[in-house]
């Protein structure tokens, strides 16, 4: 598209912030957004690298400061996950198995972000094991690099789920996790050959207004229930579409 809404600028800055309030840097609503807007899959995986990459290292910032980080939790995930996205961004698949990959990640970031977890999930934590965590590492690290996310949407639930983190230790390490891999994901796509809109710059302002203020707010316990469920549902709409396109 050569001309971008100020409606498209408004809604890539909510998703910053709704995305940047939990950890995240918002590569898969970026994707849904771009889905919904009709863009090029290849300039979709590059733009949404580049914000992502924004994001979350403002989000790394504020939940670390917020001392909730753990370095032990990080690296046996990212050890793996940090080659392997960079092998998976110079995989270019065809055009409709790409948009049913991106759409049941969707899904995914859609029940994460709407809160799918019970009580019972958060209060017990149990200690990770190594070999399975450089193993889900790595495969996080390929599908996203195919993907062009950052991870987290996969990452964070199973941290959670497994018990392995609190809710605000999950938004810390997925944070990292989501710089890391992003920077080598774009690194690949760089290689490779990446194709950006001539308003990338627009974009990048308004995602990093949302991911200051989202990751500021999202750090001190700020709730976004409501606003969450509403970025599901579109998420949700956005998966649906791709799918079944």
């Amino acid at each position: 598209m050569e001309l971008i809404s100020f409606e498209f600028l408004f809604l890539l800055a909510i998703i910053s912030f709704l995305y940047s309030s939990v950890g995240h840097g918002g590569a898969s609503g970026y994707l849904a957004l771009m889905a919904l807007f009709n863009f090029n899959p290849v300039e979709m995986r590059s733009s949404a690298l580049l914000l992502n990459i924004l994001v979350s290292g403002i989000a790394f910032f504020q939940f670390f400061r917020s001392g909730n980080f753990r370095w032990k939790l990080f690296f046996p995930f990212a050890i793996l996950s940090i080659p392997m996205s960079f092998i998976g961004a110079n995989i270019n698949p065809e055009t409709h198995i790409y948009e049913i990959i991106l759409g049941l990640c969707l899904l995914v970031a859609a029940f994460r972000l709407a809160g799918s977890y019970t009580k019972k999930t958060l209060e017990e934590k149990r200690e990770f094991q190594l070999f399975p965590s450089l193993l889900i590492g790595g495969g996080i690290g390929f599908v996203s690099g195919i993907i062009g996310i950052g991870g987290g949407i996969i990452l964070s639930p199973i941290l959670i789920f497994s018990r392995w983190a609190s809710l605000k230790e999950a938004a810390a390490v997925s944070s990292l996790f989501i710089l890391v891999n992003s920077l080598s994901g774009f690194t690949g796509l760089l290689y490779s050959g990446a194709t950006f809109s001539h308003q990338i710059f627009l974009w990048m302002v308004a995602a990093v207004i949302g991911g200051f203020t989202g990751s500021y707010f999202g750090s001190r316990v700020l709730n976004q229930t409501a606003l969450r469920y509403l970025l599901s549902a579109v998420l949700i709409f956005a998966s649906i579409k791709l799918m079944i396109k």
